[in-house]
């Protein structure tokens, strides 16, 4: 009985996870919780065939794989938005928050240009789920070392992508 709760716990704590990340990958409420119940259904039909250490990222990829399953039937894209963003603060002048509104517009256009895994990697799971290194690891079902090297890689690609935004962006107040 103590070992249901326990699993009880577990999976009410990944899916909400789960949850949150759908939804910022664009899924509404409804559909994001759809895809979850769907998950934990074939979680518990494959219960026995699922290795122990890894069914969170078992779990996950399924939610995955069903979130894009339904954008190909819906024909939508996935889409990674840096709106949700807010760097706002009171003290700021009008000026700044016009300086911040096009920071952002020149952020999300290097985010555009990253891979999907690098973009994913930043502003979800990092930077906007808050996860440590340690579930987004076991969310993708990697080793931390790998993990590190591909946030590494992915914030090395975003800086480069940045400065060379920024440059054209100077070129072109110049002119």
């Amino acid at each position: 009985m103590k070992q249901k709760e326990e699993l009880y716990h577990v999976l009410q704590e990944k899916t909400g996870i789960i949850y949150k990340y759908l939804i910022k990958n664009g899924a509404n409420p409804r559909d994001a919780e759809d895809i979850i119940q769907e998950a934990l259904y074939k979680f518990l039909l494959y219960i026995d065939s699922v290795d122990p250490d890894k069914s969170f990222s078992w779990l996950f990829r399924v939610a995955i794989n069903q979130f894009y399953d339904l954008c190909r039937k819906q024909q939508k894209q996935v889409l990674v938005s840096f709106e949700n963003f807010e760097f706002v603060d009171d003290t700021l002048l009008p000026e700044d928050h016009v300086e911040q509104s096009e920071m952002k517009k020149e952020i999300q256009v290097v985010l555009d240009q990253l891979t999907p895994l690098h973009k994913q990697l930043l502003l979800l799971l990092k930077y906007e789920l808050n996860l440590s290194y340690e579930e987004i690891a076991e969310m993708l079902d990697l080793n931390p070392g790998t993990l590190k090297t591909y946030l590494f890689r992915a914030r090395k690609a975003f800086k480069d992508k940045y400065r060379k935004e920024q440059t054209k962006h100077d070129r072109l107040q110049r002119k």
